[in-house]
């Protein structure tokens, strides 16, 4: 079953969290790919090494508060977005294919999440 299939069963989340959900995991899984790379490119990478766990971390923790329909998943979101944000902008200062799709994922997990903020 489909990421997005799995989600499109948890009955309390409307179209926009669903899809904030979805791009958090995916955000997770490109970061920790684009933390993986830049670990083996030197000291010039550490930012964008640090910032990219930080989201993996954070995208996947706002996830799972959503699909437990928790209280304060619209402050992880806010705080989500923030951090995808500035990751994307670090990230986007770098040649490297990982972290010019790692920046992409980012913008718009950061969009998604800022949308199901305001909606809540």
């Amino acid at each position: 079953m489909s990421l997005a299939e799995t989600a499109g069963k948890i009955g309390h989340l409307d179209d926009e969290a669903r899809e904030c959900l979805e791009n958090c995991f995916e955000a997770t899984e490109v970061c920790e790919w684009c933390a993986d790379e830049c670990a083996g490119e030197g000291e010039e990478m550490a930012r964008c090494l640090r910032l990219c766990r930080d989201v993996a971390d954070i995208a996947s923790t706002h996830a799972r508060f959503m699909a437990r329909n928790s209280n304060y998943d619209t402050q992880l979101a806010q705080l989500n977005a923030g951090l995808a944000e500035e990751c994307a902008e670090e990230c986007g200062r770098h040649d490297a294919e990982h972290c010019q799709v790692c920046a992409d994922v980012l913008r718009e997990c950061a969009e998604s999440c800022r949308n199901m903020a305001s909606g809540s």
